[in-house]
């Protein structure tokens, strides 16, 4: 993950700044919305933690477990919340994600991390990690594709609402699907550095 200083800074903003709107996002009147915000935030800045280039700073060796610990914690909350919701699973594969990454780092020699060199994991399950967050950027910008709604009138206000009724931009399902794309293109970023 922690390869050239410029890509590394610019997946760092992509990151955070997913992040920060994530946040903002937190104030929907939607409780479920609220909920899936507040998992991205959470995601888009630990991906911005762990993709800070080591020119800038190295973490201490007990960084990447406790960056493990964190985001096993995070997958099992997901995993339980899956219960409710399909897309708590997509969670629980990017956490489980993060762990994997976290775990490679840790076990790997700290000569490849400052030469953004191949991690000793699983490769594999690197390869199922890519195929997956693949699939998923390419589903997600299908889905930003405009839509027009049928016989020339508005496409529908979505969940939050009757059809034509004013909705508020943190409960506008295309921008949450922006965001969710620009964290799969993180991750694709994340994993193509391992």
């Amino acid at each position: 993950m922690h390869g050239p200083t410029s890509p590394g800074w610019l997946l760092v903003t992509l990151c955070a700044a997913t992040g920060a709107y994530c946040l903002l996002r937190m104030r929907s009147r939607v409780e479920e919305q609220r909920r899936a915000a507040g998992g991205e935030a959470f995601m888009g800045f630990g991906m911005a933690v762990m993709a800070v280039p080591t020119a800038a700073f190295t973490p201490p060796s007990w960084a990447w477990p406790a960056y493990a610990t964190v985001f096993g914690a995070a997958a099992l909350r997901a995993l339980w919340a899956a219960r409710t919701s399909t897309h708590h699973l997509h969670h629980v594969v990017g956490t489980a994600a993060m762990v994997y990454m976290a775990v490679a780092m840790a076990v790997s020699p700290p000569h490849a991390h400052a030469h953004g060199g191949a991690a000793s994991g699983v490769p594999l399950l690197t390869g199922a990690l890519l195929l997956y967050f693949t699939g998923y950027v390419l589903l997600s910008g299908a889905r930003l594709l405009p839509v027009t709604g049928a016989a020339g009138g508005t496409p529908s206000a979505g969940t939050t609402g009757a059809p034509g009724a004013a909705v508020g931009w943190s409960d506008r399902p295309e921008l949450a699907r922006a965001c969710r794309l620009s964290m799969g293109i993180g991750m694709v970023a994340m994993l193509l550095s391992m």
